[in-house]
Order: structure tokens, then sequence, then C-alpha cells
């Protein structure tokens, strides 16, 4: 458990550091299209195709809320929910649909980017 805990400090660390001017928004549309928008949907809104298949279902990422976390903590919420303990609403949501998606390694960056992505939309629909 160790290990898994000093991983994930090290990524917040690195996912926390002052500098965004690496993240690359493009890189993060792609992600977001690929493996986040069959349910948050293209808008960020929650309103994809398995939106309300998921339980709980998928939540608004442009609500006044969400955006002030994202601002509060970049990074942090993009990687706590893809490395989330349980790890499983996400896979379930999908097998219970008969959505299959390719398995993706994350890097540092691609947090970055998405989370980059992300907050660009979000501020643009507020």
């Amino acid at each position: 458990m160790k290990a898994k805990e000093s991983f994930i400090t090290a990524l917040l660390l690195l996912l926390l550091a002052p500098s965004m001017s690496f993240a690359d928004a493009i890189n993060g549309e792609r992600i977001f299209l690929k493996r986040c928008a069959m349910c948050h949907g293209v808008d960020i809104k929650g309103t994809g195709p398995l939106a309300n298949k998921s339980v709980p279902p998928t939540p608004d990422l442009t609500t006044r809320a969400f955006k002030k976390r994202l601002i509060d903590y970049p990074g942090v919420i993009v990687s706590s929910v893809i490395l989330r303990p349980n790890g499983d609403l996400i896979p379930k949501t999908l097998r219970e649909n008969g959505v299959k998606l390719a398995p993706f390694t994350w890097t540092v960056k691609d947090f970055r980017d998405l989370n980059e992505y992300m907050t660009g939309v979000i501020s643009k629909t507020n």
C-alpha cells in the first residue's frame, strides 16, 4: 500500500506544479472525447449517452462548484476520478452497457492536458 500512496503523492505533486504551460488542450480534448464524453457529453454537462445509466448519474461538470474545485485543486479532480481507490464505477458502467475502451496508460502530461481542456470548456460555459 505504501508504494501506491507514494505514487499518488508523487503524481499529485507533479500535477500541482505551478507551471501549466506544458499542458496541451488539444491532447486533453482528444482524451476527453475518447474516454469521457460517452458519459459527460461533449458539452461536459453530463449529457452523454451513458449519463443516466451510471449510479449515481453522471454529474454536470460545468457547475460553479465544480469549476471552483477544478481551479482550487488543479489536476486533483481529474486524477482522483481516474485513480479512485475502488476504481469500479466507470468500468462497471461501461461493462454493463457493452462499451469497450482500449487500455490507456495515463501520464502526468495526460492529466494536465485533460485538466487544461476541461478548465477551458468550463470557463466558457459560466
